[in-house]
């Protein structure tokens, strides 16, 4: 079986197929402060009843990648593929600066290229909001980077003396009418405006209507809220890209 991993600044993501099954998925926190021997205790329980044969990482913590790597090699006497644009990606990417692009997005874009038609316009609702783009030719030409809405709400609380710390839940009405719910229509109807605007605007620079994909925990969510509904919502689709990436490099020998 391949264990697909997807390492944000909030949570990693586990993924395990069989072939092209997702058969389980797991959570856990992005703990810098743990250490190699707990990451594979973790590991060890998690997928005791499984047997592993491979292994992609894609990182966004620095200071997890080798640490979660040397773990996976440990417990499942591997050598976990690590994500960057090194790789083969199977997408041109056209970046002015291919190294600065993050893996979860090359995974996204990678996933997305496989399974939908181009222009693709791929939103992940993370720690940040991410806006990744693949022109009609094939390219990931770039995307937009804006704060997440858990980061918005903590920022809120956290920058200001007054404004309470609330999670994210349903917005009931666009005025709100005590502060947890004006905060609340600001930041989730708030972002579903903001990513309707930016879509139009994306749109307008590839001179075509684009296939929007929504994925990340929030993506539902925040569908609730859109003028235009996204085309498709895939919880998945970073696992998916790590599994199609992982295949693809294999057969590159990589």
């Amino acid at each position: 079986m391949l264990l697909t991993t997807d390492i944000g600044n909030t949570s990693i993501t586990l993924g395990l197929f069989d072939d092209a099954a997702l058969v389980e998925e797991f959570r856990l926190a992005s703990d810098k402060d743990l250490s190699l021997e707990e990451y594979e205790v973790l590991l060890k329980s998690l997928f005791k009843d499984f047997k592993i044969d491979g292994c992609i990482i894609a990182s966004v913590v620095e200071e997890l990648t080798n640490k979660f790597k040397n773990a996976v090699d440990n417990v499942f006497k591997l050598d976990a593929m690590v994500l960057s644009s090194k790789i083969n990606t199977g997408v041109k990417i056209a970046l002015d600066n291919p190294e600065e692009a993050g893996a979860d997005r090359i995974a996204n874009v990678a996933g997305a290229y496989v399974l939908y038609d181009k222009p693709i316009i791929v939103v992940d609702f993370g720690t940040a909001t991410t806006f990744d783009i693949v022109n009609s030719n094939g390219e990931f030409i770039g995307g937009l980077i804006a704060p997440g809405l858990n980061l918005q709400l903590k920022s809120l609380n956290k920058f200001t003396s007054k404004l309470p710390r609330i999670d994210v839940t349903l917005s009931n009405s666009a005025i709100g009418h005590n502060t947890a719910d004006a905060i609340l229509s600001g930041v989730i109807r708030g972002s579903a405006a903001m990513i309707d605007g930016l879509v139009e605007q994306c749109e307008k620079e590839l001179g075509q209507r684009a296939v929007v994909v929504a994925t990340g925990g929030y993506s539902g969510l925040i569908a609730n809220y859109m003028k235009r509904p996204f085309d498709f919502i895939n919880p998945t689709l970073t696992l998916e890209g790590l599994r199609h990436l992982y295949y693809l490099n294999l057969k590159c020998g990589v």
